[in-house]
């Protein structure tokens, strides 16, 4: 396979998983949906460094080592499990208190200008959400391990990267922009409480299930 054919399957392959919900893509939703486009452009910036990173640490073997060695991985799959139950706590905790308080709009409009107002706070949680992610890692090793072949010059590889960072921003970007145009907003505030509770449910089940599979070597 030559190079430019081993660059297209990449970006196929890339795309395509970029696209299949995870907490990457709820994070967007989530927040493009409820706080509107700055703060989704900012989350879609963040996950494509993060990606970015991941990608260089793979292409490096960085990312190998860390997989291969045991306690390590169960240490970032520890870290990377809690900070995804963490944003599922605050997302369910989130949905209650507006169902108590029975104050939808007053909440979600003070909620708003405070996360439109710290574009680094919207970044790192992007950033933090895709690289404290176990299941990223181990794509990106399998992905770079098995299509991406040592003899490949540095500058195949350096365009390898390019082309997975730009393509994350791409879409992330897209999803957030078209998530926030104002029809669709219309829609969506009237179902912010459902999507809201989807994406709570979503970080809190993989956010358990990675805890779980960080300490089950504990138990056995």
């Amino acid at each position: 396979m030559n190079e430019a054919a081993i660059l297209l399957t990449l970006a196929g392959v890339h795309f395509v998983a970029l696209m299949s919900p995870g907490p990457d893509f709820a994070l967007v939703v989530q927040n493009a949906t409820k706080y509107g486009r700055q703060t989704g452009l900012y989350i879609a910036l963040g996950l494509s460094f993060g990606i970015l990173t991941q990608s260089l640490l793979s292409i490096t073997g960085i990312s190998y080592l860390v997989h291969d060695h045991p306690l390590l991985f169960a240490i970032l799959q520890f870290a990377g499990g809690s900070y995804l139950l963490y944003l599922g706590y605050g997302a369910l905790k989130a949905i209650i208190t507006k169902l108590v308080r029975r104050d939808t709009n007053q909440q979600t409009s003070t909620k708003s200008s405070v996360v439109l107002n710290n574009k680094r706070q919207a970044f790192s949680k992007g950033f933090a959400t895709n690289i404290l992610n176990p299941k990223a890692l181990v794509f990106f090793v399998s992905l770079m391990s098995t299509l991406v072949p040592a003899s490949m010059p540095a500058s195949g590889k350096a365009l390898a990267v390019l082309i997975l960072w730009s393509l994350s921003l791409f879409w992330f970007a897209f999803l957030a922009w078209t998530l926030s145009t104002e029809r669709l907003q219309k829609r969506l505030t009237t179902m912010g409480t459902y999507i809201d509770t989807l994406c709570g449910i979503i970080f809190t089940a993989i956010g358990i299930y990675i805890l779980h599979e960080s300490l089950l070597p504990i138990f056995h």
